[in-house]
């Protein structure tokens, strides 16, 4: 009920201080873009239209921040094109006349006044019927009792009276009254779509695009990272133990012959290492994508995880759906790289993991009850693991103080 309140009055604020603030605005906005305009072709009407659009542009800043309490959101305030550098004085005059936001907030100050008055009068129509119908049995004793007079009831056939009126205003302040919340919620809605159309829409998008162009320029260098993990492993491991592999056939094979007996201990210590070798290629294809995580979704594979984890893990996974194959993908990266961190850095006795859905939300929280000390700078393990995030629209978040203990977020939209 409070919450609801709040609501109405949020609303109600916004439309009945909209509707001078919209007149005012109107007023100065179509009298300096029509003399403006007018005189353009003596110059005198440049000026004039610039500064038609900066008053234009102070009075769409503050509609922005009245859509905030409409909307529920903090507004992205668009990006007015900057004067260049050097300009001339006469160039950072007109400087507004090149900006597309500038004149889009010109057009919302002139084209809101009608959405301005239909909010306001639908606002105080449904707050003043209620106010006085419900107030009425305390000044109807008055008006009821006034020679001639003939109030709504007697005219819609329901009697006259004190009793009489005071009933049927009552019940209608009621109607209304429960009504009320819907109507000037949709009045101001409808008001605050128009404003964020015309002054957050381009810079709305904007933000998404540059969210795009991160998230990709992320996944690339999160990509770029993890193959040149791979090759270094691979170099530093699998490839030596091939190389020696080689070199000890290549030996069995000469000794063959002349010492069978050598030959074959040669041959049992090339099959060990052969088994050594295919251990650190299914540890490392770990890394990449395991078949189990594609056949059988993130709670097996995470159960496997903390299943070779040095650490003690404890598991709580309470989803069992399957997601998209870049979403679960990212959730057994960040899972696998934070458990290998844990096992090799943290010192810690005891890691938890849980892995719900929060609404459209995939969260998986990692905690031990180490060290500290780890966080996303560039140059850490983790940042990788942000850009790998950033890459499915997905952000990490890290609380580890040194000295510990550390908890690890990890959001991925999923929905």
């Amino acid at each position: 009920m409070r919450s609801l309140m709040r609501r109405v009055l949020l609303d109600t604020r916004y439309t009945l201080v909209g509707f001078p603030t919209t007149l005012i605005g109107f007023a100065l906005m179509i009298a300096g873009f029509a003399a403006g305009l007018g005189t353009a072709v003596v110059w005198i009407g440049v000026p004039l239209l610039a500064g038609t659009l900066m008053i234009a542009r102070g009075f769409a800043d503050a509609e922005r921040g009245w859509l905030a309490d409409v909307l529920g959101r903090p507004p992205v305030r668009p990006r007015y094109k900057p004067v260049p550098q050097g300009a001339g004085r006469f160039r950072r005059l007109v400087n507004p006349l090149t900006s597309g936001q500038s004149w889009l907030d010109l057009l919302h100050g002139i084209i809101n006044l009608p959405f301005a008055i239909l909010a306001f009068v639908l606002t105080v129509v449904f707050w003043a019927i209620p106010l006085a119908g419900l107030t009425y049995p305390l000044y109807g004793i008055i008006t009821s009792n006034i020679p001639g007079n003939t109030e709504l009831p007697e005219l819609l056939g329901l009697g006259d009276g004190y009793l009489v009126n005071s009933a049927f205003y009552v019940m209608l302040g009621l109607v209304f009254a429960l009504i009320m919340p819907f109507v000037v919620r949709g009045a101001a809605l409808v008001r605050a779509g128009l404003g964020r159309a015309l002054l957050t829409g381009v810079a709305e998008l904007q933000e998404r695009i540059d969210d795009l162009a991160e998230g990709r320029a992320a996944a690339v260098s999160a990509e770029a990272n993890a193959l040149r993990k791979l090759e270094r492993d691979i170099h530093d491991g699998p490839q030596q133990r091939l190389v020696s592999l080689a070199m000890e056939l290549s030996r069995a094979q000469r000794q063959m012959a002349r010492d069978p007996e050598a030959a074959q201990a040669t041959i049992k210590s090339a099959i060990t290492a052969t088994r050594e070798t295919l251990d650190e290629l299914r540890a490392l294809s770990r890394g990449i994508a395991p078949p189990i995580l594609s056949d059988r979704g993130l709670a097996p594979a995470l159960a496997a995880l903390a299943g070779r984890c040095t650490v003690p893990v404890d598991l709580d996974v309470q989803t069992v759906e399957r997601y998209q194959a870049a979403v679960e993908n990212a959730i057994y990266f960040v899972c696998a790289e934070t458990l290998t961190n844990v096992a090799k850095h943290s010192r810690a006795t005891i890691c938890t993991i849980q892995l719900i859905r929060v609404g459209n939300i995939l969260m998986l929280t990692i905690g031990d009850d180490g060290v500290g000390g780890a966080h996303v700078a560039k140059g850490h393990g983790l940042a990788g693991l942000a850009d790998r995030l950033r890459a499915v629209d997905g952000e990490l978040s890290v609380q580890s103080p040194d000295g510990g203990p550390t908890l690890i977020v990890a959001e991925v939209p999923c929905g």
